[in-house]
Protein backbone atom coordinates (compact mmCIF):
# COMPACT_ATOMS: atom_id res chain seq x y z
CA UNK A 1 0.00 0.00 0.00
CA UNK A 2 2.88 2.03 0.66
CA UNK A 3 4.08 1.60 -2.91
CA UNK A 4 0.99 2.64 -4.16
CA UNK A 5 0.01 5.75 -2.36
CA UNK A 6 4.15 7.14 -3.36
CA UNK A 7 3.17 6.30 -7.17
CA UNK A 8 0.46 8.63 -6.97
CA UNK A 9 3.20 11.41 -6.05
CA UNK A 10 2.55 12.44 -2.37
CA UNK A 11 -1.19 10.70 -1.77
CA UNK A 12 0.25 9.49 1.57
CA UNK A 13 0.99 13.39 2.68
CA UNK A 14 -2.45 14.09 1.32
CA UNK A 15 -4.77 11.72 3.01
CA UNK A 16 -2.31 12.33 6.83
CA UNK A 17 -3.61 16.34 5.93
CA UNK A 18 -7.40 15.36 4.97
CA UNK A 19 -7.48 13.35 8.11
CA UNK A 20 -5.36 15.90 10.44
CA UNK A 21 -8.55 18.39 9.20
CA UNK A 22 -11.19 16.07 9.70
CA UNK A 23 -10.00 15.42 12.85
CA UNK A 24 -9.61 18.93 13.89
CA UNK A 25 -13.14 19.76 12.79
CA UNK A 26 -14.66 16.84 14.32
CA UNK A 27 -12.64 18.10 17.08
CA UNK A 28 -14.20 21.74 17.25
CA UNK A 29 -18.16 20.60 16.70
CA UNK A 30 -17.70 17.83 19.74
CA UNK A 31 -15.80 20.36 22.00
CA UNK A 32 -17.81 21.76 25.30
CA UNK A 33 -17.21 25.56 24.30
CA UNK A 34 -19.57 27.95 23.15
CA UNK A 35 -20.39 29.13 19.41
CA UNK A 36 -18.32 32.13 20.00
CA UNK A 37 -15.27 30.49 21.00
CA UNK A 38 -15.87 28.15 18.22
CA UNK A 39 -15.73 30.34 15.52
CA UNK A 40 -13.61 32.38 17.33
CA UNK A 41 -10.83 29.02 17.52
CA UNK A 42 -11.91 28.13 13.60
CA UNK A 43 -11.30 31.75 12.90
CA UNK A 44 -7.97 31.36 14.13
CA UNK A 45 -6.64 28.35 12.73
CA UNK A 46 -7.64 29.20 9.33
CA UNK A 47 -6.09 32.15 9.64
CA UNK A 48 -3.07 29.87 10.89
CA UNK A 49 -3.36 27.39 7.87
CA UNK A 50 -3.57 30.45 5.34
CA UNK A 51 -0.29 31.58 6.57
CA UNK A 52 1.30 28.24 6.32
CA UNK A 53 -0.32 27.71 2.72
CA UNK A 54 1.55 31.52 2.03
CA UNK A 55 4.48 30.41 3.74
CA UNK A 56 4.32 27.03 1.49
CA UNK A 57 3.44 29.02 -1.49
CA UNK A 58 6.20 31.45 -1.34
CA UNK A 59 8.98 28.93 -0.20
CA UNK A 60 7.69 27.02 -3.24
CA UNK A 61 7.54 29.99 -6.12
CA UNK A 62 11.28 31.14 -4.24
CA UNK A 63 12.17 27.86 -5.24
CA UNK A 64 10.84 27.43 -9.01
CA UNK A 65 12.12 30.86 -9.55
CA UNK A 66 16.00 30.01 -8.01
CA UNK A 67 15.90 26.57 -10.33
CA UNK A 68 14.61 28.87 -13.10
CA UNK A 69 17.57 31.24 -12.52
CA UNK A 70 20.23 28.67 -12.31
CA UNK A 71 18.98 26.41 -15.32
CA UNK A 72 18.89 29.51 -17.57
CA UNK A 73 22.05 30.08 -16.74
CA UNK A 74 23.76 27.00 -17.39
CA UNK A 75 21.42 27.02 -20.76
CA UNK A 76 23.02 29.68 -21.20
CA UNK A 77 26.99 29.11 -20.44
CA UNK A 78 26.14 25.80 -22.14
CA UNK A 79 24.92 27.35 -25.32
CA UNK A 80 28.20 29.42 -24.95
CA UNK A 81 30.84 26.85 -24.91
CA UNK A 82 28.59 25.09 -27.80
CA UNK A 83 29.36 28.17 -30.04
CA UNK A 84 32.79 28.01 -29.29
CA UNK A 85 33.26 24.46 -30.08
CA UNK A 86 31.33 25.42 -32.98
CA UNK A 87 33.94 28.04 -34.12
CA UNK A 88 36.80 26.23 -33.30
CA UNK A 89 35.59 23.33 -35.59
CA UNK A 90 34.80 25.99 -38.26
CA UNK A 91 38.76 27.64 -37.61
CA UNK A 92 39.92 24.11 -37.89
CA UNK A 93 38.42 23.09 -41.28
CA UNK A 94 38.90 26.21 -42.84
CA UNK A 95 42.70 26.22 -42.19
CA UNK A 96 42.37 22.00 -43.58
CA UNK A 97 40.31 23.56 -46.55
CA UNK A 98 43.29 26.26 -47.47
CA UNK A 99 45.69 23.74 -46.55
CA UNK A 100 44.33 21.21 -48.66
CA UNK A 101 43.84 23.86 -51.51
CA UNK A 102 47.14 25.53 -50.88
CA UNK A 103 48.80 21.54 -52.05
CA UNK A 104 46.45 21.21 -54.87
CA UNK A 105 47.51 24.55 -56.39
CA UNK A 106 51.28 23.16 -55.80
CA UNK A 107 50.28 19.88 -57.60
CA UNK A 108 48.92 21.55 -60.53
CA UNK A 109 51.75 24.19 -61.01
CA UNK A 110 54.18 21.44 -60.63
CA UNK A 111 52.01 19.13 -63.25
CA UNK A 112 51.16 22.43 -66.04
CA UNK A 113 55.02 22.41 -67.14
CA UNK A 114 54.96 18.94 -68.16
CA UNK A 115 51.62 19.00 -69.74
CA UNK A 116 52.84 21.27 -71.68
CA UNK A 117 56.16 19.45 -72.80
CA UNK A 118 53.43 16.71 -73.57
CA UNK A 119 51.26 18.44 -75.49
CA UNK A 120 54.17 20.01 -77.45
CA UNK A 121 54.96 17.08 -78.54
CA UNK A 122 51.73 15.56 -79.68
CA UNK A 123 51.21 18.43 -81.62
CA UNK A 124 54.57 17.86 -83.18
CA UNK A 125 53.70 14.28 -83.26
CA UNK A 126 50.66 15.13 -85.21
CA UNK A 127 51.92 17.70 -87.14
CA UNK A 128 54.32 15.40 -88.69
CA UNK A 129 52.00 12.66 -88.57
CA UNK A 130 50.09 15.19 -91.30
CA UNK A 131 53.08 16.55 -93.17
CA UNK A 132 53.67 12.93 -93.67
CA UNK A 133 50.08 11.50 -94.65
CA UNK A 134 50.17 15.38 -97.30
CA UNK A 135 53.45 14.16 -99.00
CA UNK A 136 51.73 10.25 -99.28
CA UNK A 137 48.54 11.67 -99.91
CA UNK A 138 50.17 13.77 -102.55
CA UNK A 139 52.66 11.01 -104.12
CA UNK A 140 49.22 8.81 -104.34
CA UNK A 141 47.73 11.55 -106.36
CA UNK A 142 50.98 12.10 -108.85
CA UNK A 143 50.44 8.56 -109.43
CA UNK A 144 46.96 8.37 -109.73
CA UNK A 145 47.50 10.91 -112.29
CA UNK A 146 50.16 9.98 -114.10
CA UNK A 147 48.26 6.64 -114.73
CA UNK A 148 45.66 8.28 -115.67
CA UNK A 149 47.10 10.00 -118.59
CA UNK A 150 48.80 6.92 -119.78
CA UNK A 151 45.60 4.91 -119.62
CA UNK A 152 44.11 4.40 -123.41
CA UNK A 153 40.65 5.97 -122.43
CA UNK A 154 42.63 9.73 -121.86
CA UNK A 155 44.09 8.77 -125.20
CA UNK A 156 41.13 8.71 -127.31
CA UNK A 157 40.15 11.75 -125.10
CA UNK A 158 37.41 12.47 -123.13
CA UNK A 159 34.30 14.64 -124.64
CA UNK A 160 34.87 18.28 -124.82
CA UNK A 161 39.09 17.49 -125.26
CA UNK A 162 41.58 17.25 -127.67
CA UNK A 163 43.33 13.46 -127.78
CA UNK A 164 46.97 15.16 -126.82
CA UNK A 165 49.84 14.28 -129.28
CA UNK A 166 52.46 11.71 -129.11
Amino acid sequence: MYDDCGRRGGGLFGAFLLGGLVGAVLALLFAPRSGKETREMITEKAQDYWGEGLEFYETGRSKVSDFYQSSSQVVSEKGDELKQKIDVARDRLKEQVEKTSGAAKNKVADVIPQAKETTSKIAEGAKSGIDTAESKTQSALDAVAAKVEKTPETEGGMAGEAAPEV
